[in-house]
């Protein structure tokens, strides 16, 4: 599997004009490769490379593997359409290769190739950042961003085994709730919509207010809800991961796609929804999991929140509330997140069961014979 290792440069003054200067040699010679790529319908790399590979070298005094970097990346940016003429910002990243550029990392030391030739640049990283430039190969990429410097390395990692299981891990994700185990545990956004909420009302204050410091203080305030956000579901999955390893089980989620389509919020909560990164941490613990060596399912997430866990009757009536499970059958009655968490779980089993090579796929294991009808675009209950 491939991961990517951040380290933070902290070149000279010198150092940072060169690399700024690199960036900005390197981006015009894609600008030049586009023009000539859009002028003669002509995308493909080995076609542009017979065609400007002299050229560039001279017009713009860039090192033969940085050229071929170039090149690659107009030829990339083509490949989603080619409908669009490629414009390339002026300290836009760059690529760089093995051959111009090396790590040194009992030093943390990169050897980088400038305009002037090569710089020797400190970059510091954490330790999961050394652990991974064990396996560095591949492409690195130069990223200037908000005046500061980032190599952004990839790793090749060899997958591990996957152990054997004892059963599957339920987890039900929500806006309320960020995650509820099947075995009673349950992790409460409010910190998140706390946070949201706090910054909304800030960025709201200063906007109104519009004086210069206001205005610093908003270009600081960038992006602080993404980051927050971004470390509470690496620290949410990394701990989903490794209980699930620790008890040898496999992790079951629900399959989301496309839920902000199917279902509508009230007005008053479409900030909060809007804010829901449900995404972004499936994404982490499907690759984590795969790290680990702990196996992975999805499963089809219509009725799990309206399927009693207890005797399968699904009505949705069940779900009295946000919070409340209510079966109107037998009688059981739960935290509503966890009655769905145990019917994910139980779904995932059967899936097992009936396609048991079909593991890290898309499974379907709830009942089917006892679902109520449910019209496109129903309210959800957050």
């Amino acid at each position: 599997m491939k991961l990517v290792a951040q380290l933070h440069l902290k070149p000279t003054d010198q150092q940072r004009l060169l690399l700024k200067a690199t960036l900005e040699r390197a981006n015009a010679a894609c600008n030049a490769i586009s023009e000539y790529a859009w002028a003669q319908q002509t995308f493909g790399q080995y076609a542009l490379h017979d065609a400007l590979y002299h050229r560039l070298r001279a017009e713009f005094s860039l090192t033969a593997q940085l050229v071929i970097r170039c090149l690659s990346k107009v030829a990339d940016a083509y490949k989603l359409d080619k409908h669009a003429k490629r414009h390339f910002k002026e300290h836009g990243s760059i690529a760089y290769d093995q051959r111009i550029l090396t790590y040194h990392t009992a030093q943390q030391v990169v050897s980088i190739w400038t305009l002037p030739g090569r710089a020797a640049l400190a970059y510091v990283c954490g330790e999961r950042q050394q652990e991974l430039l064990k396996h560095q190969k591949g492409e690195t990429d130069l990223v200037y961003h908000r005046g500061k410097w980032y190599l952004l390395a990839t790793c090749e990692l060899d997958d591990p085994t996957p152990a054997e299981m004892d059963g599957w891990l339920g987890v039900d994700r929500g806006v309320v709730n960020l995650a509820a185990y099947c075995d009673g545990e349950i992790f409460q956004g409010a910190g998140v919509e706390a946070r949201r909420q706090w910054l909304t009302r800030r960025r709201q204050e200063l906007q109104r207010r519009g004086t210069k410091s206001a205005r610093k203080r908003l270009r600081h305030l960038a992006g602080q809800q993404d980051r927050f956000q971004r470390h509470v579901n690496h620290c949410l999955s990394k701990q989903l991961v490794l209980k699930a390893k620790r008890t040898k089980q496999g992790i079951a989620l629900e399959n989301l796609n496309g839920i902000n389509l199917r279902t509508r919020v009230g007005h008053q909560d479409r900030a909060r929804r809007g804010n829901w990164s449900f995404d972004q941490l499936g994404t982490f613990v499907k690759y984590k999991a795969r790290r680990y060596g702990v196996k992975y399912s999805e499963v089809d997430p219509r009725y799990t929140s309206q399927r009693c866990a207890a005797c399968g009757h699904t009505d949705k009536a069940n779900r009295r509330a946000q919070a409340d499970f209510l079966c109107q059958a037998c009688g059981h009655t739960y935290h509503a997140d966890l009655n769905a968490a145990i019917n994910i779980s139980e779904a995932a089993s059967r899936a097992c069961e009936s396609h048991p090579s079909g593991l890290g796929k898309r499974a379907h294991g709830l009942d089917t014979d006892r679902r109520p009808s449910v019209r496109q675009g129903q309210r959800s209950r957050l």
